[in-house]
């Protein structure tokens, strides 16, 4: 777990001063030298592994045995990057990752945004664990939306396809309003504060000429803020990975099989292994 890569900044907000974060509950200092290269220092003194990376800093605790993931949109021309921030959640950084994969709450809790009533059934879609890439995908996903996108004009059925490329990260490819045959890129990228807080940072890909920066960063920020409440309340707070800790129904088949792939890696920090 600990030879993951995870973010822990934005570089524009890197400079010559130290700025502190915690992950795995590890004091860390983070920042850039007078040349431009980034650093991270754990409490100890030891310095730790970075990589820059889709407008974020990523750091280690570990040795990672290999670069971090690989998002093609993020050297495509014509692209809008847009890194959105922190949002702070009480709750399992893989909790985070795993609502984020959930498409049955939008109705509920994205309500005239992302879903609405009686626009509720999940429509059979396709879940699996990409052998190849070691990670799991969900496609052919397809949901009624009155609002997909901030540059989205009116209600449209729209097609998804969510990837997880790392424990604590996840992407997600939706239809592109303005420009038909593209695919929006949204991620989020997560940092494990402690087992049961999180810091999430989400980020786009996308292609609007139309809508300023701001408001792009705050309609991703809204639709997250709205998710905090009920990833705060979920019982139990730790991710169960253990089939029969939770029932799922057929809504749920990117969770199960998030769950599993984790489970199969051994990556338990803010996981729940058996029943309490």
């Amino acid at each position: 777990m600990k030879d993951q890569w995870y973010p822990v900044a934005m570089l524009a907000d890197l400079g010559p001063a130290p700025r502190n974060t915690i992950l795995m509950e590890t004091p860390v200092r983070v920042w850039r030298d007078a040349d431009g290269t980034v650093r991270a220092e754990a409490e100890d003194g030891r310095d730790l592994p970075v990589t820059e990376a889709y407008h974020h800093l990523w750091i280690s605790l570990g040795t990672p045995n290999r670069p971090i993931f690989d998002i093609p949109e993020a050297r495509q021309p014509g692209r809008r990057f847009v890194p959105c921030g922190r949002v702070r959640v009480a709750c399992s950084p893989l909790r985070a990752v795993e609502n984020f994969l959930d498409i049955a709450h939008f109705p509920f809790v994205h309500t005239d945004i992302l879903g609405s009533e009686p626009h509720t059934e999940v429509a059979r879609y396709k879940a699996e664990v990409r052998e190849e890439e070691d990670e799991v995908w969900a496609t052919k996903v397809e949901f009624y939306q009155p609002q997909a996108a901030k540059s989205a004009s009116g209600g449209t059925t729209t097609e998804y396809m969510y990837r997880v490329p790392a424990p604590t990260s996840s992407v997600l490819y939706k239809t592109c309003p303005p420009r038909p045959g593209e695919w929006d890129v949204i991620a989020i990228f997560v940092q494990p504060v402690t087992e049961t807080t999180c810091d999430v940072w989400p980020w786009m890909a996308l292609f609007d000429d139309v809508s300023p920066q701001a408001d792009l960063v705050a309609f991703q920020q809204m639709i997250f803020v709205q998710d905090r409440s009920i990833l705060e309340n979920q019982v139990p707070a730790l991710l169960p990975l253990d089939p029969g800790l939770e029932i799922p129904t057929r809504a749920d088949m990117t969770s199960v099989a998030y769950r599993r792939w984790l489970k199969s890696h051994g990556y338990i920090y803010g996981a729940q292994l058996v029943a309490a």
